[in-house]
This record gives structure tokens, C-alpha cells and sequence, in this order.
């Protein structure tokens, strides 16, 4: 349990942080960390449970697809985790575009191997 609340805290940072370079993501909510929090939560969760296995399965279209596939599984987990967030808790962080997207993808995990690294999780 300890080893999932420091994944989180790392998604939230790095979220915030992303939320705050890319203007293609809206914090939806008051106080915007709320909405920051729940987000990376969802993004957390299906990183630690779905994800994996959905990458594994969809292995050879990427590698037929030269990672197109991997990219659209990730658009479409960072579209699940916003509409979770925002329907379950009115808070959350909506994404506007498939390269929005890509973009918040590249930058969340820089920071979150730049934050694992200084935490030492």
C-alpha cells in the first residue's frame, strides 16, 4: 500500500507539473489541486493494473505500427482516468487532442523518473 501512495504522489507532481507547461490541459474544479490529485489517482490506478497488460497485448500492433498503437492506448487511458475523475469526483484534469496527450505522456514520465529518482522509490 505504502509502494501505491508514492506512486501517487509521484503522478501528482508530475501531473501538476505537466498541467502547468502544456496549455492543452484544463484543471477542471476548485481547488485545482483536487482535481490534480484525482486525475494522477486514476492514472495511478490503471497504470498498476491495466496498462501492463493491455501493452502486452497490443505488442505486436505496435511493432507493426512503429508505436502508434502504444501511443493511442495511452491517449485513451488519459481520456478514461479525466472522464473518471470528473464524473465520480466534479474534479479532475480534461486533455484536448491526441497530441495534447502525447505531449502531457512524454513530460509525466520525465518528472516521474525525475521525482522517483530524488525520493528513491
Amino acid at each position: 500500500m505504502g509502494h501505491f501512495i508514492s506512486r501517487w504522489f509521484i503522478m501528482s507532481v508530475a501531473v501538476a507539473v505537466t498541467v502547468l507547461l502544456l496549455p492543452g490541459l484544463q484543471v477542471v474544479g476548485h481547488p485545482p489541486v483536487l482535481g490534480i490529485v484525482a486525475f494522477a489517482l486514476f492514472m495511478a490506478l490503471i497504470n498498476a493494473s491495466i496498462k501492463p497488460l493491455t501493452h502486452m497485448i497490443a505488442l505486436p500492433f505496435s511493432v507493426l505500427s512503429f508505436g502508434i498503437a502504444a501511443l493511442v492506448i495511452n491517449w485513451l487511458f488519459m481520456r478514461l482516468a479525466s472522464w473518471l475523475a470528473i464524473s465520480l469526483f466534479d474534479v479532475g484534469v480534461t486533455v484536448n487532442g491526441f497530441w495534447w496527450s502525447v505531449l502531457a505522456s512524454l513530460i509525466i514520465s520525465i518528472v516521474s523518473g525525475i521525482v522517483s529518482a530524488i525520493i528513491g522509490d
